[in-house]
């Protein structure tokens, strides 16, 4: 069985948040899966003003990552675009970001300023209970020591977002409630 780099990249943070010998930390982990989500998500034209605009990876309110997402994407670019980090606070500025991710603290905050979320062009990721379900586009989920994450289809389709089938493959899929 031949395995391709994608799939044991992913497969190596997956599967475990603690290495012989090291503990690594939650948020390390899931600061590499933002970085690698963005190599499997196509965004529409319209998510970038320009060509050589980077893709901005937000936070919104309180960041839990500390430096960890800074070193993870220090020197890096996706399909030759480089990356920046920024923390936000509201809807506007949340409408400049590529990747928007809530923390769970944070997850109320989300729900007020969706309304004010451009449509379009954001991957959204929370680690909430029901992030995914409720209209996100990729949920965190601890498994134990594992980071785990689950992708809403419909939320990625709805944002025009094309997620490739690799990491698809490696993702739990769910559907967005419908409320009654």
């Amino acid at each position: 069985m031949t395995f391709r780099p994608v799939t044991i990249i992913f497969l190596g943070m997956f599967f475990a948040l603690r290495g012989p010998g090291q503990v690594i930390e939650e948020y390390q982990v899931k600061a590499a899966f933002l970085y690698n989500f963005g190599k499997f998500v196509e965004w529409p034209s319209q998510a970038f003003e320009t060509p050589k605009d980077p893709i901005t990876i937000c936070v919104l309110g309180h960041n839990p990552f500390g430096n960890a997402l800074d070193e993870v994407i220090r020197g890096k670019t996706i399909d030759g675009r480089g990356i920046v980090v920024r923390q936000v606070t509201g809807g506007e500025q949340a409408n400049s970001c590529q990747i928007l991710f809530v923390n769970a603290a944070d997850n109320k905050r989300y729900r007020l300023l969706c309304a004010n979320l451009k449509a379009v062009g954001i991957l959204t990721v929370g680690e909430a209970p029901g992030f995914a379900v409720g209209g996100g586009v990729i949920n965190f989920k601890l498994d134990g020591d594992r980071v785990r994450f689950e992708i809403n289809v419909d939320a990625a389709e709805h944002a025009q977002l094309h997620i490739s089938s690799k990491l698809l493959s490696l993702a739990q899929i769910v559907k967005t409630e419908k409320i009654r």
